[in-house]
């Protein structure tokens, strides 16, 4: 009362609850002044009772029909409504017994239990129903008395296999908010419920998360409520005041503008009348925008919702198991874009009103426009009944409508009867063709998993580094000794077999098992990687499409399909097509069917149908190949001279620049991505060079190091020698000596100092005997035996 008579507000958002709406909403009327409610869902307080009341929230009436297509569907012929004994729980009950009823389900018993019901009241009742023969209940009632409901209905086993819960849109939607996640993951599982579908999107998503941070700023030591934010009242709240605000703006600013005096804030039968009221409740009723909760569009005062999630409640949540619409009824997914191009534009005319609702990707896009404008656009959809888009435009031409708006592609020859705007999609004709699975059997499928540069880079690097470890070795390791053939092979035969870890020649030098290890290390990836790419493409499956261009197409012979009445057949005539092979379709849906079975070889049709709406069903089989020509794209049509051509074409550039035209596409054909199957087929297993240059570049680098290191060292201990023979002989003949010292085996190193203290012992033997055999014994002392050359014998005698 107050804010009607002292502070004289020209609308009023709410009230909250069902319980209070009646009372406000007649005040409403009264005064003349708008009432918007978000969250009261009543059926006995609507627009046609109280004018001035709308209900920016789905009607809980609206349900009713859902209910009963869940019980048809599942054939159950008797329910029992549970229902809080107030004007809140009991004004629902006539609208679903009536909707049952159309089912053929019967109502035998209701149960209606107070508000402040005790808890011993609560489980009477409960033993009631457990008496009757039905065993399908539909619960209506707030979330407080419904949560002691179902605990009650746990202690008594009324929650098991063979009974059947149903709870109505105002208890789902509070779920984890007024019923906390305890409650339902203790009383409330298997329970299945209906809620009005809300589309989430990206602002839907920022929306959440702003509210989430502004309520712990203002309440750092609450728990943020998960679901509160999340709750369809909450989006249905600010889709309302949005409404309000947007309308306020359009009716501008006023001045007092009140019929009659009132005589105090309490004085209901004096209210004072809002005279601009009555302009202020069409600019309400008439709005229509993109709301957080969905198309915000009020038909006789109240939302419009056209679809409700079936959810079944396990765990601590509600998970979405199907949907219900009044076209389609019960579904496993939400059809919302229709069939065909309907995620382009649909239209739909209420045999009850008589009015034409459009949406679609093309009506956004329009409206999204529209609302760049400067000035206020009136306008209304009228459904345009002609076959061709040429026709449309024709009409356009002559009067016979102001304007075009669907996806009608700008061609130079339509140019010349209408106007434009800038296009805001771009276009084009492509083709569509099966892909064909192209196996890996023929005798050189081995060498396939890698290109031809990591193959020449594999086998000089394989070379490269058996020559490292042979000049590291070869000086003070026999086993990379003996004749040059031998060393050659030990060098080729060593870096092979490490492909296989199967080299057997010990390593002496540090620095060749520095260079072998990291070598290892490089052949254990390579190795790896070439398995699995060639188990990839010996086992995934590999596709290509089956013809690679449109000339490819025109010279197979086969027919080619695209849709009737489309500008698309006299691009093809064009091409050089012989129209004996044009198969004309009468919607997409038949495409896929001749692509399955062989009428035609491929379709031809404008390539953002192509993408967005039949490759994002069959990705998996078919492909998109080439573009046979560019047009101009999609764009409205308007007469010749139009104003509006470009303050729309301003305005199509301001909503692309700001990336809204891309949030409409994803709204409609979610994220634009290549099909999964598609990319792993079609997509090239061969690794190449790039993939592993660093582990090359590693594995080089420290061979090159360990070599020059070896080099350096070489070069430091034969310093002297290499001086005398760069000394005494001329170029060729001193590097023809060098390359034999380095070849020469370095007695200096360890290995060789360990075998040549026996090796210089038995020299010394043989030179101490001087022709002598000498035989050790470890017992006694060594005994010789002196036996005389020839040549002294002859010397005796």
């Amino acid at each position: 009362m107050e804010l009607l008579t002292k502070h004289e507000v020209q609308a009023i958002l709410g009230p909250q609850t069902s319980i209070e709406s009646a009372f406000v909403a007649e005040l409403g009327s009264k005064a003349h002044r708008p009432i918007v409610a978000f969250s009261a869902t009543n059926p006995s307080v609507s627009h046609s009772y109280s004018p001035y009341f709308l209900r920016t929230a789905a009607n809980d009436a609206a349900q009713t029909a859902a209910i009963a297509a869940l019980v048809s569907a599942y054939g159950w012929r008797r329910v029992v409504p549970v229902y809080e004994d107030t004007k809140y729980g009991s004004a629902l009950v006539p609208y679903l017994v009536d909707a049952l009823d159309s089912v053929g389900a019967a109502v035998p018993y209701r149960s209606a239990i107070p508000a402040s019901a005790s808890d011993d009241y609560v489980s009477t009742a409960l033993y009631r129903l457990a008496t009757q023969q039905t065993r399908v209940f539909v619960v209506h009632m707030r979330p407080d008395l419904a949560a002691r409901l179902f605990a009650r209905a746990r202690d008594a086993g009324m929650m098991s296999a063979g009974y059947v819960w149903i709870i109505t849109d105002g208890l789902i939607t509070l779920l984890g908010c007024d019923i906390d996640a305890a409650t339902v993951a203790e009383s409330m599982q298997g329970v299945l419920g209906l809620a009005p579908f809300v589309p989430q999107s990206a602002r839907v998503n920022e929306f959440k998360r702003k509210w989430r941070r502004r309520f712990s700023e203002e309440n750092p030591a609450a728990d943020v409520p998960a679901a509160a934010a999340t709750s369809n009242y909450a989006l249905w709240a600010h889709d309302a005041a949005w409404a309000v605000a947007a309308a306020a703006d359009r009716l501008g600013p006023v001045g007092p503008a009140y019929v009659g005096a009132g005589t105090g804030p309490t004085d209901i039968a004096n209210l004072r009348v809002s005279s601009t009221g009555p302009e202020l409740l069409k600019l309400l009723e008439s709005a229509e925008f993109d709301g957080l909760g969905g198309k915000f569009r009020l038909v006789e005062g109240e939302l419009n919702v056209t679809a409700f999630r079936i959810v079944n409640v396990i765990g601590e949540s509600a998970r979405e198991i199907g949907f219900w619409t009044p076209q389609h009824g019960l579904s496993r997914r939400l059809n919302r874009r229709g069939e065909g191009l309907a995620g382009f534009r649909n239209v739909e005319t209420d045999a009850a009103t008589n009015r034409t609702t459009a949406g679609g990707f093309v009506i956004d896009v329009f409206e999204a426009a529209v609302r760049q404008l400067p000035y206020a656009l009136r306008f209304e959809y009228v459904p345009a009944d002609v076959g061709l888009y040429n026709t449309l435009v024709q009409q356009v031409a002559n009067g016979s409508y102001d304007a075009a708006v669907a996806d009608i592609t700008i061609t130079a020859n339509r140019s010349h009867l209408v106007d434009f705007t800038l296009p805001y999609m771009a276009s084009g004709v492509s083709m569509v063709v099966a892909v064909c699975d192209e196996k890996s059997n023929n005798f050189w499928v081995f060498i396939k998993p890698l290109k031809e540069d990591l193959w020449l880079v594999s086998a000089t690097f394989f070379v490269f580094t058996g020559v490292i470890v042979w000049s590291l070795e070869h000086r003070i390791n026999d086993e990379f000794g003996g004749p040059p053939l031998n060393q050659l092979g030990t060098v080729f035969y060593f870096s092979l077999s490490t492909l296989v870890f199967a080299h057997k020649e010990n390593m002496v030098s540090n620095l060749s098992k520095f260079v072998v290890v990291i070598w290892i290390f490089v052949v254990l990836i390579l190795q790896s990687s070439y398995t699995a790419s060639l188990t990839s493409m010996l086992t995934v499956r590999r596709l290509k499409p089956a013809f690679e261009s449109f000339d490819d197409l025109k010279n197979s012979g086969k027919n080619v399909g695209y849709l009737q009445k489309s500008f698309v057949k006299e691009v093809l005539l064009n091409e050089g097509f012989d129209e004996s092979r044009l198969v004309p379709f009468k919607s997409p849906q038949q495409y896929e069917e001749a692509l399955l079975n062989g009428s035609v070889a491929a379709v031809v049709h404008e390539t953002p149908y192509l993408k967005l709406v039949f490759l994002k069903k069959y990705c998996s089989n078919y492909t998109m190949v080439g573009q046979l020509t560019k047009t101009g794209g999609f764009g409205f049509a308007f007469p010749k001279g139009s104003p509006l051509v470009s303050d729309l074409s301003r305005a199509i550039l301001n909503i692309t620049e700001s990336n809204e035209v891309s949030e409409i596409q994803r709204k409609w054909f979610s994220d634009e991505s290549t099909c999964p199957s598609q990319d792993n087929s079609l997509s090239s297993n061969q690794l190449g060079f790039q993939s592993f240059a660093g582990l090359f570049l590693i594995t080089g680098t420290t061979s090159l190091c360990a070599f020059l290191l070896h080099l350096a060292s070489f070069l430091y201990k034969n310093r002297y020698k290499l001086r005398n023979i760069a000394s005494q002989n001329s170029f060729m003949p001193t590097l023809r000596l060098t390359a034999k010292l380095f070849d020469d085996k370095d007695l200096s190193a360890h290995t060789f100092k360990t075998a040549r203290p026996k090796d210089e012992s038995i020299k010394a033997e043989k030179r101490d005997t001087n022709g002598s055999s000498c035989e050790p014994n470890s017992a006694s002392p060594r005994v010789c035996l002196i036996i005389p050359s020839k040549k002294r014998e002859g010397h005796r005698r």
